[in-house]
Parts: C-alpha cells; sequence; structure tokens
C-alpha cells in the first residue's frame, strides 16, 4: 500500500511495483489518517509510508500502525530533508527506510526483504544517519553526548566478538547476505547472530541495532 500526498510520488511507485509479478498495490492514501484507515479496509503485508503529510504525518501514522497487535511491515520513504522525523521513525521500529530516489530494482529487492523478515536501510540513509548523529552530538552537551555513548557501549559489551562484528555490519546497512560472504560465515549463522544480538541489544529490528553501533561510534568497516 502506498502513502503518500504526492500524486505523481504514487503514480511512479505504482509503475515501478506493477512491473514485479510477486507485488501488487492494493491501496494508496494522500495522508496518513487516510492511511491508517485504509490499512483496515485492504490489509497490505507493505506499507510504503512517506513521513511529511498533511492531516497526520508518516511518523503519527507508523506509530499507530506499529502498535497493533497484527501491523503491516512499515517502510518510510522520504527525501531526507526532515532529520529529526528520520530518527525518530527508526526509533519507533519502522521495518526499513529507503529514499525516495532509490534505484527501482533495489525499492522491489527491499519490500521482499522486509516481507521475509529482513528490514532494510539503504546504505545512503546509514551515511546520512552517521553525519546526522555526529552532528547532533556536537551540538549536544558533553555530558549528555557521553552518557549517550557509554549506553550504547555498554549494550555492546554484552555481544562476542563475532556478533559484535554483525552488529557493526547492520549498521553498515548490509544484508545478511553480504554479511555472510564478507565474514565468512554461513547464512543461516549469520541469522542466528542477529537473533542474539536482537535480544542482548532488546532490539526489536535490525534499524535500532544500527542506532545503536552508531550511537557507539563504532561506524568503521566491520571487515
Amino acid at each position: 500500500m502506498l502513502v503518500d500526498d504526492d500524486a505523481l510520488v504514487r503514480t511512479g511507485l505504482g509503475l515501478i511495483l506493477g512491473g514485479a509479478p510477486d507485488l501488487e498495490v492494493v491501496g494508496e492514501a494522500s495522508d496518513g489518517r487516510a492511511g491508517v484507515d485504509l490499512v483496515d479496509r485492504v490489509r497490505p503485508d507493505v506499507v510504503l509510508m512517506d513521513i511529511r503529510m498533511p492531516v497526520m504525518d508518516g511518523l503519527a501514522a507508523t506509530t499507530e500502525l506499529l502498535a497493533r497487535d497484527d501491523p503491516p511491515k512499515v517502510i518510510v520513504l522520504t527525501t531526507f530533508d526532515t532529520d529529526d522525523m528520520v530518527l525518530e521513525a527508526l526509533r519507533i521500529g519502522a521495518h526499513g527506510f529507503l529514499l525516495k530516489s532509490t534505484r527501482p530494482e533495489h525499492l522491489v529487492e527491499s519490500i521482499r526483504a522486509v516481507v521475509a523478515g529482513e528490514p532494510r536501510l539503504s546504505p545512503s540513509v546509514t551515511q546520512q544517519l552517521i553525519a546526522q548523529v555526529s552532528g547532533g552530538a556536537r551540538q549536544a552537551t558533553a555530558s549528555a553526548a557521553d552518557a549517550k555513548r557509554e549506553r550504547a557501549l555498554g549494550l555492546l559489551e554484552e555481544l562476542t566478538d563475532r556478533e559484535r562484528e554483525v552488529a557493526v555490519a547492520i549498521g553498515q546497512g548490509w544484508s545478511n547476505a553480504t554479511i555472510a560472504n564478507t565474514l565468512y560465515m554461513g547464512l543461516p549463522t549469520v541469522k542466528a547472530h542477529v537473533s542474539r544480538v536482537l535480544v542482548k541489544l532488546g532490539a526489536d529490528n535490525r534499524t535500532q541495532i544500527a542506532l545503536v553501533v552508531h550511537d557507539a561510534g563504532l561506524t568503521e568497516d566491520p571487515a
């Protein structure tokens, strides 16, 4: 389901997704309130959600949807001109985050991955988030920034060395397949590590793992 106040964007997304034989656009809405109401009628597996919209913005709509017992997967799409809302969307549990300029094939691949239980964070968005988090830390007081970093580092201390490598890789926006190929692990082993990292960090999804890694300042290449 598509939720965006720009009719041209909805049309473009519809054309992209219409070319994928395993995907079907079951509904469209032009604001968050209408989108939440439409979910009840069409029961989509995935919602592509814009952030800045009239009546109800995408952040509030995502919060309401994810509070339900059986929520759809929510992938947030944005031009990345609302940095604070980007961070908040990830913290409340959005299953994916992509720029509207994402290549069509990557958008389709990301939807499939999210349905399969593997949330996606665009690598370009990851780099923007790193810059945003770093910028915010510079503007914050030294004590607040230190407390935030210490908390994240404390959480990561609960991980084994291998789990920490996997967590940092997730912070880079890597998929499970990329982690397996780069860190020389089998895919089932990667999935097992990701599951343990989620439990140990008290995270609901991969994007929250990425935020812990960024808060800790661990943005080096895990390889």
